[in-house]
């Protein structure tokens, strides 16, 4: 008589596990990550300067929608890139590296068909040494190949001609943010 209610406790315990590890999820998955719909980047000034600012990034129909306020300028156009890196630790931004270009193409103005994934052209400064910049871009993105998240963003002391190769000759760089995912607010 033992044997049987001990049998049917060991079956009854087992039924338990078993219905029970269904619910676990698999431990090569890993776990379902929110899909990103903002990102920002807050500037800091490179080394002796004094530009300061902040990027966001918001996916929007037809692609994602960049608004940048920079300020601490020198009136002017200012070369403005995603760099490869989210790294802003050297003193005058080296750190970020080049253009994010997973392309492997030449660099251009935002809207050439090929270019680095980047490329994003100019911030107009003021005489307040303020600039705004606002566009829809369809090559950059929040996943895959082209994601932008935990690249780094430059503004750069002179214009970007678009056309120089490989980067457009906007000289150094006088801030470094790195893209973050934004509260979704």
């Amino acid at each position: 008589m033992k044997s049987g209610v001990l049998r049917s406790s060991v079956l009854l315990l087992s039924a338990v596990l078993l219905a029970l590890s269904g619910c676990a999820q698999p431990a090569n998955q890993p776990p379902q990550q929110p899909e990103v719909t903002r990102a920002i980047a807050v500037l800091h000034p490179t080394e002796g300067n004094s530009v300061t600012g902040v990027v966001t990034f918001t996916k929007v129909e037809g692609g994602i929608k960049i608004v940048a306020d920079v300020e601490g300028l020198t009136p002017g156009k200012h070369g403005f890139h995603i760099h490869q890196w989210g790294d802003c630790s050297a003193a005058n931004g080296t750190s970020a590296g080049g253009h994010f270009n997973p392309d492997n193409v030449p660099h251009a103005g935002p809207d050439s068909p090929k270019r680095h994934v980047g490329d994003l052209g100019n911030l107009e400064a003021d005489e307040n040494g303020k600039a705004h910049y606002e566009r829809v871009d369809t090559v950059i993105a929040f996943s895959g190949k082209h994601s932008i998240i935990g690249r780094g963003v430059i503004v750069h002391a002179g214009e970007d001609d678009l056309k120089s190769q490989p980067t457009g000759a906007a000289g150094a760089r006088v801030a470094c943010g790195v893209i973050g995912i934004a509260n979704p607010k």
